[in-house]
């Protein structure tokens, strides 16, 4: 396989920070997923390893669905899942190649495992022991290939009793404490609104994955990593997991407040939500003379957080009635000008719009063979010399004879291959 991404010219873009790292993505749904696009923004090769005429999970997780009905109608996007492409697979799956390839079929699997032997990173969430079965586990790949980054996603770790339960993000954020502590403080434990189980532990897989191959690039040593939906949560929950060790007792649930900052929460106004986050002392005297109340400013009882924590409510109710009296485009304009870090309530499309708007070049757009115009979110973090690689998330099997090809497997095996359903290729339209 080649990557012609790892060169550059005099005065062109420096090269991509992975260009040349080959990933075999064996992971599906989310996690794995979102894993292995970070690698691929930062321009490793990544090939998508999916099932014939299904794919990754979330190629049905519909609607929203991308793209007119007419445009892939049970069609080679969808694998014959879903009348487009649906909004999930898109999210997570950009500038990757697919193989759709049946693991059970014997030359299936072989070209399966030369490639995770041709790779420097393997990434997969299968049940354990099934990969294992399969001759893809890290002690076969390991095996062929020393220097192989191999990294493992699960629920709850190889450790945990039993191995074989599975994760859910919801099952997740239940056990780990995240929902105890999210929404209102009388109401019942809410989950976040996105699985953010699964984000957390995607990021801990990229950050597992960069740290063992810069040591496998020095010494040739590879590594096993191992990231479960339930560690990264529970390590994600960082000051209130410290706090409940400290205290020994449960961290209270307060909505939309803080636990240990007071003023730092949503206030209403005359016609929104805005959210006031005076992180300190300083930023709270800030606040009452934006404010125009110096009473709240020199009150002894919110002279320093601790106080102003013992005295939440009656500060609380007296910032609300301030708030209340304008709109928020007034108190946005009055406390961004005053330094106090301030925001707007938004939804997820307004919120999107006003940081593209606002300059931060947030959203970037891509032309999918099936779907049309597609918007995707560019990744948290910015390359300033590297600018980062956009192609569109694949059709199920749309490089598998590509892929096989490279791999060194002849015409006419993969011609067999697709004949008897080993092997999907999906053409462009």
């Amino acid at each position: 396989m080649t990557d012609t991404r790892s060169e550059s010219e005099p005065g062109s873009p420096a090269p991509l920070p992975l260009a040349g790292v080959r990933v075999t993505d064996l992971s599906r749904v989310l996690a794995g997923p979102y894993a292995t696009m970070l690698l691929a923004d930062m321009g490793a090769e990544v090939v998508k390893v999916e099932q014939p005429g299904r794919g990754d999970d979330t190629r049905s997780w519909g609607p929203p669905w991308a793209g007119a009905p007419e445009a892939s109608p049970g069609g080679p996007g969808s694998g014959g899942r879903g009348p487009g492409e649906a909004a999930y697979f898109l999210s997570v799956n950009r500038n990757k190649r697919s193989l759709a390839v049946d693991l059970k079929d014997p030359e299936g699997l072989a070209a399966v495992q030369d490639l995770c032997a041709a790779s420097d990173v393997v990434i997969q969430n299968f049940r354990p022991g099934v990969i294992d079965r399969l001759g893809l586990g890290y002690e076969a790949v390991s095996a062929r290939n020393p220097a192989v980054v191999y990294c493992s996603v699960s629920g709850f770790g190889p450790e945990h009793e039993p191995s074989t339960r599975p994760g859910f993000d919801i099952v997740v954020q239940a056990e780990s404490g995240l929902m105890a502590t999210t929404g209102p403080a009388e109401g019942p434990a809410s989950k976040v609104g996105v699985a953010l189980t699964d984000v957390l532990t995607g990021l801990n897989a990229a950050v597992g994955v960069l740290g063992a191959l810069m040591r496998a690039r020095v010494t040739g040593r590879g590594e096993n990593v191992s990231v479960s939906l339930i560690n990264s949560t529970l390590s994600g929950l960082v000051n209130l997991t410290q706090q409940a060790l400290v205290t020994g007792t449960e961290p209270a649930r307060v909505g939309n407040a803080h636990t240990t900052i007071v003023p730092y929460q949503t206030f209403p106004t005359a016609d929104a939500e805005i959210v006031v986050a005076a992180g300190n002392d300083a930023l709270y005297q800030r606040l009452c003379a934006a404010l125009d109340r110096p009473d709240l400013g020199g009150d002894p009882r919110y002279a320093t957080n601790p106080e102003r924590v013992a005295h939440r409510e009656e500060l609380v109710a007296e910032l609300s009635a301030t708030l209340r009296t304008r709109s928020a485009d007034h108190w946005m304009e009055v406390l961004v000008e005053a330094g106090v870090p301030v925001g707007r309530v938004r939804g997820v499309l307004d919120a999107l719009r006003t940081a593209d708007a606002s300059g931060d070049d947030v959203l970037r757009s891509v032309e999918h063979p099936t779907a049309g115009l597609v918007e995707q979110v560019r990744a948290g973090f910015r390359l300033e010399n590297s600018p980062p690689p956009l192609t569109a998330p694949p059709l199920l099997g749309q490089h598998s004879r590509q892929v096989l090809t490279e791999l060194g497997v002849d015409g006419a095996t993969v011609d067999g291959m697709v004949g008897r359903g080993a092997v999907q290729q999906s053409d462009l339209p």
